[in-house]
């Protein structure tokens, strides 16, 4: 399934709804990418992220990783 800014105007409520969504989708199998400026939100739901940054993939890798990148705590 793919979840094109999801978290894009959307009350804290609602996003914690759309987060528990994907978790029980991911639970049964279904793969979900999502796309989205909203970093925080998303790197609680995924396995695996790619981060872009003016067009050119700027880091891959867990949530962890991510996290852990100087250049995206900079940007992010």
């Amino acid at each position: 399934m793919l979840l094109d800014e999801p978290f894009a105007g959307i009350d804290p409520i609602a996003v914690a709804d759309i987060q528990q969504l994907v978790r029980h989708l991911t639970a049964r199998g279904i793969g979900v990418l999502i796309t989205d400026h909203n970093v925080r939100e998303t790197l609680g739901l995924i396995d695996r992220a790619y981060i872009i940054h003016a067009g050119q993939v700027l880091t891959h890798g867990r949530a962890d990783e991510i996290v852990a990148n100087a250049d995206v705590r900079r940007l992010y």
